[in-house]
């Protein structure tokens, strides 16, 4: 996002974290709803065109929201989209794209209100890393000709009692409704979202072999006096790095890998 929506999302974010300051509030229903709402405006384009069209007043806008979920959803998320629509967006997608994070917000927020939040963190992580090691299941999970509701069906009969219920919620809605993401993207914008709601950055180290807890705790605290800010390790083992190790954050690759040395002096024996 830019421009606009990147000023309304951040007031959104605002709002979302001031609502949830209340431990009263149903943070799980309140997901639940917001991912319908995105399903709803994902849906009907034209209904999320009339909700960006900057040429008509805010209110107005709200007006139509409040009416349209009326009875369909909780009071505080009618509240919430009323404001999100009061904005104004770069891009009708861009509202759609907000309202999907809100919903996955709060069902963070939940898992950090529970002391769970860690475990959650791991597990997207290993979920993706499962998928991507399991072709056929990420088929089947990527199926375009397969309803949302069966593919959500498969990622509850392999998560359900071995994972997080919010880990579960999370996977289920994105394959359900990847909205032109692919599993992977989804996976990680995920994990990212879960680490914002730490204020820290997630890097994911891949060696040969498994690191011990010391090299884990001085890795850890050399990326965190790098970027400034606390960072979750997700930890890969991948025999073909052959020794050294890989660290990823963001687009950033830190690569010390035994293979990347050898393929760069191939390059300069090569020239």
């Amino acid at each position: 996002m830019n421009g606009a929506s990147r000023e309304a999302l951040g007031a959104a974010r605002e709002r979302l974290d001031t609502l949830t300051d209340n431990t009263a509030v149903d943070v799980i229903k309140l997901a639940e709803d917001l991912a319908a709402v995105t399903a709803l405006l994902d849906r009907e384009v034209s209904l999320r065109r009339i909700l960006t069209d900057p040429s008509q007043s805010g209110e107005a806008k709200a007006g139509l929201v409040t009416r349209l979920l009326s009875g369909q959803v909780g009071s505080e998320t009618s509240d919430l989209v009323a404001g999100l629509v009061r904005s104004r967006w770069s891009a009708p997608r861009d509202l759609v794209d907000a309202i999907e994070e809100l919903g996955e917000s709060a069902e963070l927020i939940g898992a950090q209100r529970t002391g769970v939040l860690d475990d959650v963190e791991d597990e997207l992580f290993r979920t993706a890393r499962i998928i991507a090691s399991a072709p056929d299941l990420r088929a089947a999970l990527s199926d375009p000709a397969a309803e949302g509701s069966a593919r959500a069906g498969l990622i509850t009969g392999l998560l359900g009692g071995r994972a997080q219920p919010v880990t579960t919620r999370l996977v289920a809605r994105l394959v359900a409704l990847p909205r032109g993401r692919s599993l992977e993207a989804g996976l990680d914008a995920l994990s990212k979202l879960a680490a914002a709601r730490r204020g820290r950055v997630v890097a994911v180290v891949t060696t040969a072999i498994p690191l011990s807890d010391q090299h884990k705790q001085r890795l850890g605290a050399a990326l965190a006096k790098l970027y400034g800010r606390q960072v979750h390790l997700n930890l890969d083992v991948d025999p073909q790095v052959l020794g050294g190790i890989i660290v990823r954050v963001g687009d950033e690759v830190i690569d010390g890998s035994v293979t990347s040395r050898l393929e760069e002096a191939t390059r300069r024996l090569a020239g």
